[in-house]
């Protein structure tokens, strides 16, 4: 008897039909543009965030799914090779397995084309391959491990980028303050371990805030600009502000603060790790079609908080802590659109 599909694993199917959609063949936009300044900004595709955001309110995934956490991390790793990172490099990876080692893949696309073949059948087919692939990344801090959301790693120079994700669509009163606090606790946990490493936080929360909590709302967003300015915390941080089209859709959550803390060890997802699930085209189609409308509400972020200048901080980070000789892609997609200079 087949296994029943579970919500992310059918959540999934549409995010990697939604990513492929926004860049066909693999063949990614480039995000920087020039402002009226002349100035180079980062132009985050915001229309492929909302259709992602749109999934779980589809699916009605619950947050103990982490469909909803999910959206944003699909999205973040999507923005990072639009900025010119390797598929490989950046995890999750728009298709399966997500987590893949870059040399892995490189052994993978050197091999003979029957053994090739077998390989890639091998880990299609497998939800996770201890120590090759995986569902997670997980990354040893100074004291435990801890699940990160979006990565940039390779063997040969460590993680580079670290960047965790946090999801709030209500009990705002509640676990807002917990959402905060653990974030401290697991930047510094992650940075005395990984100081040249370039370490983010974003944090989703619908708006409706400002009419359930009026008050908790720009203390809120206060703790949040904090964090990304202490000297042993965040370099950056992010609100993405979520707007649903009706109130009828929800993205179910359990009642009071459940989230459970895990003890330090491997940090292997073995057991959770799961296959895409199996979806007749049609149903995606109708699926993808259907997805609720959600907007962003730029006007209500605050400039330190906007999800273009953490996603610009995050890459020129990157780039200015590695050899020019390294990612050159993504510095070849800055320099393009720099206006030449003439003699």
């Amino acid at each position: 008897m087949a296994k029943k599909a579970t919500k992310k694993s059918e959540a999934w199917v549409y995010f990697d039909h939604i990513v492929a959609d926004a860049a066909p063949r693999g063949l990614h936009s480039n995000p920087w543009i020039l402002n009226e300044k002349g100035q180079a900004v980062f132009s985050p595709d915001f229309d492929t965030l909302q259709r992602l955001l749109g999934v779980p309110l589809y699916l009605a995934a619950g947050t103990q799914s982490g469909v909803p956490a999910l959206a944003l991390d699909v999205w973040l790793s999507y923005e990072f090779r639009r900025a010119g990172f390797q598929t490989d490099q950046v995890w999750p990876r728009p298709s399966h397995p997500r987590i893949l080692p870059a040399p892995v893949a490189a052994l993978i696309s050197n091999l003979n084309t029957p053994f090739r073949r077998e390989l890639e059948r091998v880990i299609a087919d497998t939800a996770s391959i201890k120590g090759v692939t995986s569902a997670s990344s997980i990354i040893l801090g100074k004291n435990y491990t801890k699940q990160v959301d979006v990565v940039i790693s390779d063997w040969a120079t460590g993680p580079e980028l670290l960047v965790s994700t946090k999801r709030m669509d209500s009990s705002y009163g509640k676990n807002a303050a917990n959402r905060v606090e653990e974030s401290y606790g697991d930047a510094k946990n992650l940075r005395l371990r990984h100081p040249l490493a370039s370490l983010g936080f974003v944090f989703g929360l619908r708006s409706d805030i400002f009419e359930k909590a009026p008050n908790k709302a720009p203390w809120l967003f206060d703790l949040l600009e904090k964090l990304g300015q202490e000297d042993d915390a965040y370099h950056a941080t992010c609100l993405v502000l979520m707007e649903y089209d009706g109130t009828s859709y929800q993205v179910p959550e359990p009642d009071g603060d459940n989230s459970t803390a895990e003890l330090p060890g491997t940090g292997s997802d073995d057991e959770t790790a799961e296959l895409p699930a199996e979806l007749p085209e049609n149903e995606i189609a109708k699926g993808l079609a259907n997805l609720p409308k959600v907007s962003i509400l730029h006007d209500k972020t605050p400039n330190e908080l906007a999800p273009a200048r953490f996603l610009a901080t995050m890459v020129m980070r990157i780039l200015s802590t590695t050899p020019v000789t390294m990612h050159a892609e993504a510095r070849a997609r800055m320099a393009a659109i720099k206006p030449s200079i003439k003699a």
